[in-house]
């Protein structure tokens, strides 16, 4: 730990900075179960560590043994390890399922019907388990590897068997139609073809083994070049660094594993700074910020605002109609690009934009959001002729605290959202220094949303 973490530390406990401890649950998409990566990770949890997991746990299967495929008795953690490695399928896919179909996770006492059909492999909703043609399928060890083979199997053929359910196709599963965004999700519903089966294993995977970044995280891959935005669930790749730097502060980007990065849908890329002017194939400019064009209202305007003309950029119309249409910019549209203006005789400091003045209430937003803004001292006269809007508030990503508080928020689409503790605070990478200070009166302007969630399964599991 270096001298400076240490002290921001330190500072950080005498303020009395602690962290509340309540998870909940993002809401179930049923069109995506886990991601196509996370199935197949089959080395993202070692032997030793499925062992301690079922220990955590106080799973029965801990201290439980059983005669394996070939005919060596063995752990139940190591049939598991076991089976994920020989058919390549994440073995933390295995655990789940085990406590979906027998609770077998949780069971401290198992009985022999929950081990011998631990799985639910082979055994259909109508099937009766003492039919001797399934006889074949019972055993804690067949049933493990039996469902690992099976997922394995699915994605072998999956591409060549259209009777196999298939990522984009529309299925009725019980009163809702599903169409599987990915081979991972489609497997599941051809495993167990029912809306709540597959709820649980959602919901089972959220809270032991799911991350999930809030929205406005700005998150780097390991060992990997791409920046991205996190924005209504989506990933949003920045396709230029200026894009990436117009918005945000390199010493804010969260780095993420290759495979929690996959359990975002993709998004529309971010390809221009913000305040860029774009010219579209039908002659249209526009000045771009955030996800928000505004086209100039004539030649005339464009001239007496004072953009340079070389600045423009040429785009395409798709590149255009990737941002939604804000108001026009006109001769009476007041500081388009924004300014920074402080009542001569309060003190009081706005940031005008639009023709709408929004108050700044702390200096905290000036160093944050403004450094590059020249402050002008203007009358109170010359304020009031523009309409007070709401003031300014944080932006999304914002580590925040109340002074005297003991809660730290971050900022996700305009709420603020406690982060439950110490440990999931430093899980999701973030860090220390990055923590605002502010005032009650600032944080009051966030609604309260639901605290961060992060997967709990007991267990410090690997890289994948």
């Amino acid at each position: 730990m270096t001298l400076k973490l240490k002290k921001i530390l330190t500072a950080l406990i005498l303020s009395g900075l602690l962290f509340t401890n309540i998870p909940v649950l993002a809401d179930f998409n049923p069109n995506y179960i886990i991601s196509d990566e996370d199935l197949v990770s089959y080395s993202s949890m070692t032997l030793s560590q499925i062992q301690q997991f079922l220990e955590n746990k106080r799973s029965g299967l801990a201290w439980y043994s059983a005669i394996d495929t070939d005919g060596i008795n063995r752990p139940a953690s190591e049939i598991i390890w076991r089976a994920a490695q020989t058919n390549r399928i994440n073995p933390k896919v295995i655990l789940v399922t085990l406590q979906k179909e027998q609770s077998l996770i949780q069971a401290t006492r198992p009985s022999q019907y929950q081990l011998d059909w631990a799985t639910g492999y082979g055994v259909c909703d109508s099937c009766n388990v003492s039919d001797p043609t399934l006889q074949k399928y019972k055993g804690f060890a067949k049933q493990v590897d039996g469902t690992a083979g099976w997922k394995r199997w699915y994605l072998d053929n999956a591409t060549i068997l259209s009777w196999l359910k298939q990522p984009g196709q529309a299925y009725a599963i019980d009163t809702y139609t599903v169409i599987p965004a990915n081979l991972a999700t489609a497997s599941f519903y051809t495993y167990t073809p029912h809306y709540h089966g597959n709820y649980n294993f959602w919901k089972i995977w959220g809270e032991w083994f799911g991350t999930i970044y809030p929205d406005g995280t700005v998150i780097k891959e390991i060992d990997g070049a791409g920046i991205w935005l996190l924005q209504r669930g989506q990933k949003r790749q920045f396709l230029t660094y200026s894009a990436f730097s117009s918005r945000y502060s390199p010493e804010k980007l969260v780095s993420i594993l290759k495979s929690d990065l996959a359990e975002y849908e993709t998004g529309v890329p971010i390809k221009f700074p913000d305040y860029s002017v774009l010219k579209s194939p039908t002659g249209t400019i526009y000045l771009i910020r955030g996800d928000e064009r505004r086209a100039f209202a004539s030649s005339e305007v464009f001239r007496i605002i004072g953009i340079n003309p070389e600045e423009i950029i040429e785009v395409t119309q798709n590149e255009i109609d990737a941002y939604t249409e804000g108001p026009p910019i006109t001769l009476g549209s007041v500081y388009p690009m924004g300014a920074l203006l402080q009542n001569k005789t309060t003190g009081g400091v706005y940031f005008v934009e639009n023709g709408l003045k929004k108050p700044i209430w702390g200096r905290e937003f000036l160093t944050l959001y403004y450094k590059d803004k020249k402050l002008t001292s203007v009358s109170s006269e010359e304020l009031n002729k523009y309409p007070t809007a709401e003031p300014v508030k944080f932006k999304d990503g914002e580590l925040v605290v109340a002074s005297g508080s003991p809660t730290v928020y971050i900022i996700s689409n305009g709420e603020k959202r406690a982060i439950p503790t110490e440990k999931i605070f430093n899980q999701l990478g973030y860090k220390w220094e990055n923590i605002i200070k502010t005032s009650d009166k600032i944080l009051t302007l966030h609604p309260t949303g639901s605290p961060v969630y992060i997967g709990t399964g007991g267990v410090e599991a690997t890289a994948k």
